[in-house]
């Protein structure tokens, strides 16, 4: 990274599950640099999804650094998920034309609920596919799973958590790591967001601000979406050995149903 920018830049490793990520600073100049983002970063950036995209360049190697505008600003806190700026900035991410042309391109097909079901299915474990939680919500699962398709396909992040969400000085707000982006059924960002942050009660007033009613098909399809990536937490803390955060999202996984 000094190679690129020059010995005079401050370069620190910016965290991350991929330890791709840095943050570049001189004197006045501050940029968020990443190894090999995705092409769609650029249209994230085009359509002031993510902070700007300041410049990209190849290395000899073929590695591919982007550098953004590092932005003085705030994650969002579980209590700011309920404001008019998050349900906004979804439904402009969930209708823009040119992020959904962008991801086609890039070869990402629709995801349908059966195909979603066996990516996370295939991945667990024996020991956690025999929990009861997890047996009684396969069986959920599977009985609901021609009942929750929908021919709406956008964009979807598919991490919705509030650590994703940066407010910046002015006031601008942007969702950050794409890493995870996909077509689909926009339940899947809806769902996590409504199920996590707001009360049931202040469903139908939030997706008001969105733009949309709750139907009961919208209900089961939130639920369905939200029950299938939360076996997928489960296995990913078991993984981790982050045994006493997997058996909160198992209780949260009884909860649900």
């Amino acid at each position: 990274m000094e190679h690129i920018l020059g010995q005079e830049w401050e370069i620190t490793p910016a965290g991350g599950a991929t330890g791709e990520a840095f943050y570049a600073h001189y004197e006045d100049q501050r940029l968020f640099l990443k190894r090999n983002s995705s092409p769609f970063l650029a249209v994230l950036s085009a359509e002031g999804i993510v902070p700007k995209l300041v410049w990209t360049k190849r290395l000899e190697n073929g590695d591919v650094i982007t550098a953004q505008q590092w932005l003085e600003g705030r994650e969002l806190k579980p209590s700011d998920m309920n404001h008019e700026l998050v349900a906004k900035l979804l439904k402009k991410i969930h209708q823009s034309e040119p992020m959904l042309g962008m991801l086609s391109r890039l070869e990402k097909s629709p995801l349908d609920p059966e195909i979603f079901f066996q990516t996370v299915i295939t991945d667990l474990d024996e020991e956690i596919l025999f929990l009861p939680e997890v047996q009684k919500t396969l069986n959920f699962l599977k009985q609901e799973a021609k009942n929750v398709y929908s021919e709406e396909k956008v964009v979807c992040h598919g991490d919705v958590n509030h650590n994703n969400w940066l407010l910046a000085e002015d006031n601008q707000l942007y969702l950050i790591d794409w890493d995870g982006a996909m077509i689909a059924d926009p339940a899947i960002d809806l769902g996590l967001l409504l199920y996590w942050y707001i009360p049931e009660e202040n469903w139908q007033d939030w997706l008001s601000m969105y733009g949309l009613n709750l139907t009961d098909h919208l209900r089961l399809r939130m639920k369905w979406y939200v029950a299938v990536q939360t076996l997928s937490s489960i296995q990913w803390y078991k993984n981790k050995n982050r045994i006493e955060e997997m058996n909160k999202w198992l209780i949260f996984l009884d909860d649900i149903l």
